[in-house]
């Protein structure tokens, strides 16, 4: 799976909350400064070439929506970033992010229960 520039990432966010939308419907969504529409219409295209989205002909328009679920966009994000920054090891990804985050214990024992919940399935 390819990833995302920053600004196609915003673009499925709002299209993985709205499920379907037009441009015009996305632009409404993003933050001010609002973009030119067709700098929206770009990324969407491109979007749609790299395999996120597809649409739907609705009168002169198209209607798009995600065909890449946000969670597994999530999970081989996630991977690679372990990968690229720490070795493949969650553990050593963990314990980054204790000792520069100051993550409380409170944080932490609610990690471990969500991966021992998960282990459990």
């Amino acid at each position: 799976m390819k990833q995302l520039t920053k600004a196609e990432e915003d673009i499925m966010q709002i299209l993985w909350k709205l499920e379907k939308a037009n441009v015009k419907s996305i632009i409404e969504e993003l933050p001010k400064p609002k973009p030119a529409y067709n700098t929206v219409s770009t990324i969407v295209r491109i979007l749609e070439n790299k395999g996120f989205v597809d649409y739907e002909k609705e009168g002169k328009g198209h209607v798009y929506f995600p065909i890449i679920a946000k969670n597994e966009y999530s999970n081989q994000s996630i991977n690679k970033l372990v990968d690229g920054y720490f070795q493949g090891s969650f553990k050593n990804m963990v314990s980054f992010f204790m000792k520069k985050n100051d993550i409380s214990l409170n944080e932490l024992e609610s990690v471990l229960k969500e991966i021992n919940k998960n282990e459990n399935k």
